[in-house]
């Protein structure tokens, strides 16, 4: 009985951090695409273009890698 509880309380588990990290990569992964199209659209920022870039480009590879993340399910090990 108490094993079919544990079972039941770690997919709960696995399933909220799935979600939570396919959301949270998603969001990361949109302001990167955000940071590097944004002046195109109109949005000025107070930063250089270099900067600019480098943000962009580690918020893709974060929200890559949340997303990568959730898919594996891996939380256990």
């Amino acid at each position: 009985m108490e094993n079919e509880d544990d079972d039941v309380r770690k997919r709960g588990y696995v399933l909220r951090r799935a979600i939570l990290d396919y959301g949270m990569g998603i969001i990361i992964f949109g302001f990167g695409v955000f940071f590097l199209v944004g002046p195109k659209l109109g949005f000025t920022f107070s930063i250089t273009n270099d900067l600019r870039y480098m943000f962009a480009g580690l918020c893709l590879l974060y929200g890559g890698f949340r997303v990568y993340r959730g898919s594996r399910k891996d939380y256990f090990n």
